[in-house]
């Protein structure tokens, strides 16, 4: 017994020692809550070749992104995971855009930043980019089972052809997946403007799961005075016009971000490109 209890003895001192010698640490950044903390969008209407791709992305004169991760099409920076930023003394920022592996200049414009989160579309290389609130911190939509919301933010960045954006209102919809109907993701949004955060419906595949389905997405026209046409109709690449429709999976309690780019009568065509903001 008194070896039995030794034996207990040495090995409660083993663990005390090891967990002093082992102590578990979580290295994080620490961000300031005065920095200005931003997400940087490439919207100008060019063909999706590589040779259009930004290999070097500096602000302020210095290196954010370089040909490691390069900045393609209709896509965005930080890459990586869900929720990245960069960050920067809030004021003007300037910004550069070096295109394609021989790094030509095509983009120096500057922008004003502010404190928080915020989301840089630069959608013409001649013109500043637009700049929007992040909508962060976000809201949830907690239950005492289960949520059944994901979140979608659209954007309209859709020309008309080369140099001409495209003039009128559009109004985002979805299917609703337990109805069928058709409901408004916020109110109509001109070319450079965006909703709110909007919530949408999601209805479970699958019980046991962290919940998701499909959902399908409509485009309509809205005339001068406000009042919801026809489907928006854009030119696909057989050089026939047709109605935008598109799905996508919405996970429960996730957002999104919904763009809308490219050219409705020319190439290169438009469509809605996702970006996961949660």
């Amino acid at each position: 017994m008194k070896i039995l209890d030794y034996i207990k003895l040495i090995v409660v001192v083993a663990l005390v020692t090891s967990c002093d010698k082992n102590e578990v640490e979580y290295n994080a950044t620490t961000i300031d809550s005065d920095l200005a903390e931003f997400q940087l969008h490439y919207f100008v209407p060019v063909t999706a070749t590589s040779s259009n791709y930004i290999y070097q992305v500096d602000i302020n004169d210095e290196v954010y992104a370089n040909s490691t991760a390069p900045l393609s099409t209709y896509n965005a920076i930080p890459n990586g995971s869900v929720g990245r930023f960069y960050t920067v003394t809030p004021g003007t920022v300037n910004i550069k855009l070096y295109q394609s592996t021989s790094l030509n200049l095509v983009y120096n414009q500057d922008v004003t930043l502010t404190e928080g989160k915020q989301n840089i579309f630069v959608y013409d290389f001649n013109q500043p980019p637009i700049v929007f609130d992040n909508g962060y911190p976000y809201t949830s939509n907690t239950t005492e089972d289960t949520d059944s919301t994901c979140y979608v933010k659209f954007y309209n960045f859709l020309y008309e052809s080369a140099g001409i954006a495209y003039s009128g209102k559009l109004q985002y919809q979805y299917v609703d997946p337990s109805t069928s109907e058709l409901v408004n993701i916020g109110n109509p949004v001109a070319f450079g403007e965006t909703t709110d955060w909007q919530p949408v419906k999601i209805i479970k595949s699958l019980y046991n799961s962290s919940g998701y389905c499909t959902i399908y997405y409509k485009i309509k026209t809205v005339d001068d005075n406000g009042i919801i046409g026809d489907d928006l109709q854009l030119w696909n690449s057989s050089g026939v016009y047709k109605s935008y429709s598109d799905y996508w999976v919405g996970y429960i309690g996730r957002r999104y971000h919904h763009i809308i780019g490219g050219m409705r009568s020319a190439k290169p065509v438009a469509s809605v490109r996702q970006f996961t903001a949660l």
